[in-house]
């Protein structure tokens, strides 16, 4: 894969190494994106897909939220994936004993921990921690593997924090996840908190679930990395509610390429699976969205054209590496190297002297459409 990556040796002296899990969690916090209805169908096919990325964990989701959702967890519990399948429960003996009932061996269990969340809910402090210990004791009796997850545990009194994560772990929790609820965490303070974290818990598996409001989940995740964590929780095309969870597919490739950390991801299926998730979400994607953007692989611009036969001139890594295809494409801002290619590439008659008679042309055309002139458009033009 090595071959694949062209980003130099600038990064060198900050690699990481070594390996992390991806947690993925598309199934519940993705499908919180707004407008989103996943069927348990789609849910299988969807985890399914994850499975043959490499991803270790998937959420399966919540089942107390609907017979659909409890559905989902059952379908994608039999399917016989080689991934973990974890569910997602409150600490709240109903959701609980829902697990059990489902014969869910492991779970992410949520409590709000922070004072802005516990006022909202008017719950206090003492009685949150009386329900985080009450709910933990209750998965380790019932042989649920259990990773406290506390939301919005990046705006938590620090105090209290650490109270709450010593709380879960001595009365069962086997792993704790760091949850950057609304994406606030700065990566300096993810690094610090995710490593107090380790000390609080002395050494249990520390997850980090991050946010991307301020754009950081990528950065944050790395540098959750890099302080120690465990397991990075995301999703396919960083789906979710608001600004969406981080991104899965960005952290893989960002910490397999730029700090040496493997993660076990297919890259070269990333593509696929999620062009599908977005068809079976009905959701849009920014054209030049890292890894799985329509036009990452695309080029107009006449001058980096002029490259276009050398790809680590012009890219940080290989099209092949993500499954992708490289192309020129013609517009306003094509050049003469552009129009050389599309020729040779559609077998035109056309002299090198007429080129740039042509090239005038496409770009005439392209200004006009306010787009792409396509390659039918080119033969016209060609032929006119």
């Amino acid at each position: 894969m090595s071959d694949l990556i062209w980003t130099g040796s600038l990064n060198d002296g900050y690699a990481i190494r070594g390996q992390v899990g991806l947690y993925d969690t598309t199934l519940r916090d993705g499908e919180q994106t707004v407008g989103v209805v996943l069927s348990p169908e789609e849910k299988l096919e969807i985890a399914q897909l994850l499975d043959g990325l490499g991803i270790e964990r998937i959420e399966a989701g919540f089942p107390r939220v609907s017979e659909d959702d409890r559905r989902a967890v059952e379908l994608i519990a039999g399917a016989g994936l080689r991934a973990e399948i974890w569910g997602f429960s409150r600490a709240v003996p109903a959701d609980l004993e829902l697990l059990v009932e489902l014969g869910v061996e492991a779970a992410v269990i949520e409590s709000p921990i922070s004072d802005l969340k516990l006022d909202a809910i008017g719950v206090s402090r003492e009685k949150m921690l009386d329900r985080i210990a009450n709910a933990m004791r209750f998965a380790a009796e019932h042989g649920i593997r259990a990773a406290f997850f506390g939301v919005d545990s990046t705006r938590a009194e620090p105090d209290f924090y650490r109270q709450v994560y010593e709380t879960a772990v001595e009365a069962g929790a086997q792993e704790v996840a760091v949850v950057d609820t609304l994406g606030i965490a700065s990566p300096e303070a993810v690094t610090d908190l995710v490593g107090a974290t380790l000390q609080y818990v002395d050494g249990a598996p520390v997850h980090f679930h991050g946010h991307n409001d301020f754009g950081l989940a990528t950065a944050s995740a790395v540098a959750a990395v890099r302080a120690g964590a465990t397991w990075i929780h995301g999703t396919i095309n960083g789906m979710g509610e608001r600004a969406g969870n981080a991104d899965l597919g960005e952290i893989a490739i960002a910490l397999r390429a730029l700090y040496g950390v493997e993660t076990g991801l297919r890259f070269d299926r990333i593509r696929a699976a999620a062009d599908r998730i977005q068809e079976l979400s009905g959701y849009g994607l920014a054209p030049w969205k890292p890894v799985t953007g329509e036009t990452l692989f695309r080029r107009e611009s006449g001058a980096v054209a002029s490259q276009f036969h050398d790809p680590p001139s012009i890219e940080p890594y290989s099209s092949e590496l993500v499954g992708a295809e490289r192309a020129v494409v013609l517009g306003k801002k094509s050049g003469l190297d552009s129009i050389r290619i599309k020729v040779e590439e559609l077998g035109l008659d056309v002299p090198e002297a007429r080129w740039p008679e042509l090239l005038a042309k496409v770009k005439e055309l392209g200004t006009r459409k306010r787009g792409l002139v396509t390659d039918d458009e080119l033969r016209e033009l060609a032929n006119g």
